[in-house]
C-alpha cells in the first residue's frame, strides 16, 4: 500500500477541521440547550424537549462543517481533491448554498422544538394552581397546546422545502401558481373537509370539549383524547377509538366540564319509610365526605330528591352528589358501597318481587 507523501499533513489538517467542525458545532448546540431550557424549566421532560433537540443540532453542524472544511484542508495539505468536476466548485457550493439549506433545516427543527417547548410551558403555566377551574385551564390548555403545535409544524415544514428547493435552483414560482389553483379546484371539491374544518375551528373557539373530557358524541361516549381542527377522536372505555369527522357532529354531551353529578336511584317496599331510607343515604354519604381520600372530589353533601317514582312494587328514591370533573364514578361506586353497607346495618332491604291473588267466593 502506497501512502502520499503529504499523509502526515493530510491527517493532521483532516484532524483539524474535524476539531474545529466539532466546536462549532458545541457551541451552537449549548446555545440550543440554553434557550430550550429556559423556556421549558421542566425537568421531567427535558430528555425530549432539550435533550434530543440538542443532540440533533449538533450532529447536522458537525456534519455539514466537517464536510465544508474537509475539502479545504486537503487542499492546503497538498492534496487535491478530484471528484470528476471542480473541488473549488464543490467547496463553493458546500460554503454557499450548502450551508444555507443546512442552515435552514436546523433553523426549522429548531423553531418546531420551541414551539413544542412553548406549549409544554403554557399547559404547565395554566395548571398552576389550586381549585376546580385549574383542571378546565389545563384540559383547554392541552387541546390549544396541541393545536398550535401541529399548525406551527405544518407551516414551518412548508416554509422550509419552498427555501431548500429555492437553494437547489428550482423555480418555485410554477410549484406555487399550480398549488394555488389546485388548492382552489380542491377547495371547490372537497367541501366536506372545508365544513369540517369550519366546524372544529368553532368547536375549540367555543370551548365545547377539550382533551381529557368525557363526552357522548353522536350517542357514542368515550374519553376525548384528541380535538383537531378536521376530526374528534374518542377511546371508550373497551379501548376502541372512534374518530368524527366535527361537520358530522350532530349531538354532542360534555360530562365533565366545570363539574359532574353521581345519580343514584333506590327502590323501596310500599311499607318501609321513605325518611328511615332517606336518613341512612344521608348518613353513608356523610361518612364518604369525612374520608380524606374522597373529600377533595366532592363538591356538595349528598342531595336526596325524595321519592321520584310510584314503580310496580315499590318506591323509587332518587338522590345525587356534585363532584369534581372526572370522579363522578368513582365517588359515585364509593357511595353505592357505604350505602349499602348501612343498609345491611339498618335492615333495609330492596322490594322483593311478590304476587297477589284475590279469590272471589262469588257465583
Amino acid at each position: 500500500m502506497n501512502l502520499s507523501p503529504h499523509w502526515p499533513e493530510m491527517t493532521l489538517a483532516l484532524a483539524l477541521a474535524l476539531l474545529v467542525a466539532y466546536l462549532v458545532a458545541d457551541i451552537v448546540a449549548r446555545a440550543v440547550q440554553s434557550i430550550l431550557r429556559a423556556i421549558i424549566e421542566d425537568r421531567d421532560v427535558e430528555a425530549l424537549f432539550v435533550d434530543r433537540p440538542r443532540r440533533v443540532v449538533r450532529l447536522v453542524i458537525f456534519v455539514v462543517t466537517a464536510a465544508a472544511l474537509a475539502f479545504p484542508a486537503l487542499t492546503l495539505a497538498g492534496h487535491p481533491t478530484r471528484f470528476g468536476g471542480s473541488p473549488e466548485a464543490l467547496v463553493l457550493w458546500f460554503l454557499d448554498a450548502g450551508l444555507r439549506i443546512a442552515i435552514i433545516a436546523v433553523g426549522a427543527y429548531f423553531v418546531i422544538r420551541i414551539g413544542s417547548a412553548a406549549a409544554r410551558r403554557f399547559e404547565r403555566e395554566m395548571s398552576r394552581g389550586t381549585g376546580l377551574n385549574v383542571v378546565e385551564r389545563t384540559k383547554r390548555a392541552q387541546t390549544l397546546g396541541r393545536l398550535l403545535q401541529k399548525a406551527l409544524s405544518v407551516l414551518v415544514v412548508g416554509i422550509a422545502a419552498l427555501m431548500i428547493l429555492r437553494e437547489l435552483r428550482v423555480d418555485i414560482t410554477p410549484a406555487l401558481t399550480g398549488a394555488g389553483i389546485a388548492g382552489l379546484a380542491i377547495g371547490f371539491g372537497a367541501q366536506t373537509i372545508v365544513r369540517d374544518v369550519i366546524s372544529g375551528f368553532f368547536l375549540i373557539l367555543e370551548d365545547q370539549v377539550r382533551v381529557g373530557d368525557v363526552a357522548v358524541v353522536n350517542g357514542q361516549g368515550g374519553l376525548v383524547e384528541e380535538v383537531n381542527l378536521r376530526t374528534t377522536v374518542l377511546r371508550d372505555e373497551e379501548g376502541t377509538v372512534h374518530v368524527f369527522p366535527n361537520g358530522e357532529v350532530k349531538t354532542l354531551a360534555n360530562k365533565s366540564k366545570d363539574f359532574s353529578y353521581y345519580v343514584i336511584t333506590f327502590g323501596i317496599g310500599y311499607n318501609d319509610d321513605p325518611e328511615r331510607v332517606m336518613a341512612a343515604m344521608r348518613d353513608a354519604a356523610a361518612t364518604l365526605m369525612s374520608d380524606p381520600a374522597f373529600r377533595p372530589h366532592i363538591l356538595e353533601p349528598l342531595d336526596v330528591y325524595g321519592v321520584d317514582a310510584f314503580d310496580q312494587g315499590q318506591l323509587v328514591l332518587k338522590a345525587r352528589i356534585k363532584t369534581v370533573p372526572l370522579k363522578q364514578w368513582l365517588v359515585g361506586r364509593e357511595l353505592r358501597k357505604r350505602i349499602a353497607k348501612v343498609f345491611a346495618e339498618r335492615g333495609i332491604a330492596p322490594p322483593t318481587g311478590r304476587m297477589i291473588v284475590t279469590l272471589d267466593k262469588g257465583g
